[in-house]
């Protein structure tokens, strides 16, 4: 019975030492399938996005200075206006009858002027007579103070009724200005891009707070997109940068402008946590760039309307015949990682010394160089040192490249 249990044993203990020899020396290191390509020259061409809103580069928002019923409105959106033209009244019976009443107040001013200057020529008069008296003695001083009293008195009755006169002609003057504000015109050559009243309606004048937006005139022969940059792109744009505008109602055209406008104050004042500072960028859509499209029948025409929404690319560096990889190759890595640990075979990692770096193939085994880059554009990055012309630089697939390739991984070319 011994025997038959020792067998069993040793049975055993042999299936499992077949087991392991067959599992140490019988186990093959897979291969992992990559995409690679031989390092060339190429061209880059950095660039800055953004999306905004296509406006005038002249638009001039008008309000009117004083309230009341609008009683005219001559001009439609979309039509063109010259300077002068007639475009909104207001009406002005409420302000030709102040320009009435100031008129009635300036005459009883005048006619009160000429009363007190009569007054005064005559407390004068008696005033030069008693002088004479009182020196002889021929009057005494109680009688000589009341002529001096009634002269100073004069004096300042005619001096009230002159600054009465002169307030007076100030306030017909405001209210004949006030008048002529119930007519506005033109300010410029333009298009009405926009109307926000409609006949009939009181508007109120600045006179009395930020008062009623009437219209807006613009110039639709240049206009303009503006954007909003992160500041982490903001510090490479600078104005005279070319750009590539794409809008949405032309979608199968691209448009050249170039940078007009960099703003120096970030757009949002007050910031939380989670908002995003950006700045405002105005970009002029170059007229050579669109004449296609214009329409030379309809005057101040443009293509495009205020409002519109324009993808744009700001041109910031240039760089040809260059060094380049796909983005995808470029990794995040640390001089650690080709260290293993001695009691665990793992890779050691310090994330503090993270560089860039990129696999190259060497013979089927995957090694990692570290690698200092330039600038890029929407696929490729410049690669400034740590690379040689025909090196293999493996670039995909991306999730093994930044997630699993370790160096010294046996790989097969695809």
């Amino acid at each position: 019975m011994k025997k038959k249990y020792l067998l069993i044993i040793i049975a055993v203990v042999a299936l499992v030492i077949i087991g392991f020899a067959s599992g140490v020396f019988g186990q093959k290191e897979s291969e992992s399938i990559v995409t690679t390509i031989e390092l060339d020259k190429t061209d880059i061409v950095e660039t800055v996005s953004g999306t905004g809103k296509i406006q005038p580069e002249i638009e001039i928002k008008l309000s009117s200075e004083v309230s009341g019923e609008i009683i005219n409105l001559p001009v439609k959106e979309g039509q063109v206006v010259k300077k002068g033209d007639l475009l909104v009244e207001i009406n002005p019976d409420l302000y030709e009858s102040i320009v009435d009443r100031n008129k009635a107040i300036l005459a009883t001013s005048v006619a009160g002027l000429s009363q007190a200057e009569a007054q005064l020529t005559e407390a004068q008069a008696s005033y030069n007579r008693y002088k004479t008296l009182y020196k002889k003695g021929v009057i005494s001083g109680s009688e000589w103070d009341k002529v001096v009293s009634t002269y100073e008195v004069a004096k300042a009755t005619q001096n009230s009724a002159f600054y009465n006169v002169e307030s007076a002609k100030a306030a017909v003057t405001e209210a004949q200005r006030n008048l002529l504000r119930t007519s506005i015109y033109s300010p410029t050559y333009g298009t009405i891009s926009r109307i926000d009243v409609e006949l009939g309606e009181r508007v109120l004048g600045t006179q009395q707070m930020a008062g009623t937006e009437l219209m807006r005139v613009a110039n639709l022969s240049r206009m303009e997109v503006e954007v909003n940059i992160n500041e982490n792109d903001i510090v490479k744009i600078k104005e005279g940068d070319e750009t590539r505008i794409n809008v949405d109602a032309y979608l199968k055209k691209e448009f050249r402008g170039i940078v007009t406008s960099i703003s120096n104050s970030a757009s949002n004042q007050t910031l939380s946590a989670d908002q995003v500072t950006t700045f405002k960028v105005k970009i002029q859509i170059l007229e050579e760039s669109y004449k296609d499209l214009i329409d030379s029948r309809i005057e101040n025409y443009s293509p495009f309307r205020p409002g519109m929404t324009a993808a744009v690319d700001i041109i910031t560096n240039v760089k040809n015949g260059i060094y380049g990889v796909p983005i995808s190759a470029v990794i995040m890595r640390s001089p650690t990682d080709t260290v293993r640990n001695a009691e665990t075979s793992k890779k050691v990692y310090d994330k503090e010394l993270m560089k860039e770096a990129v696999f190259v193939n060497q013979k089927g085994v995957a090694k990692l160089r570290f690698v200092k880059t330039g600038i890029q554009d929407d696929k490729n990055i410049e690669i400034v040192a740590g690379l040689e012309k025909g090196d293999e630089v493996i670039t995909g697939p991306y999730s093994l490249v930044s997630r699993t390739l370790q160096h010294g991984d046996k790989i097969k070319v695809e």
